[in-house]
């Protein structure tokens, strides 16, 4: 039997929301091991004038604890 932790992260990115979400998990994966899977929670924007100048993602990053 395996436990699954799960925490939830904030992230940007100046490119894209893909962008934030691949940042998350690789700044998670510094601390966390076993990363299983992402789930993208919330996605917003800034915006200035008529351009996205900033991508955010909030996501839950499961992992297995051993």
């Amino acid at each position: 039997m395996s436990i699954i932790k799960v925490i939830e992260i904030l992230a940007n990115s100046t490119e894209s929301w893909e962008d934030a979400t691949k940042k998350a998990v690789k700044h998670a994966a510094k601390t966390v091991k076993n990363i299983k899977s992402v789930y993208v929670k919330e996605q917003s924007a800034l915006v200035n004038g008529e351009n996205i100048t900033e991508f955010r993602v909030n996501v839950k990053i499961s992992f297995e604890i051993n």
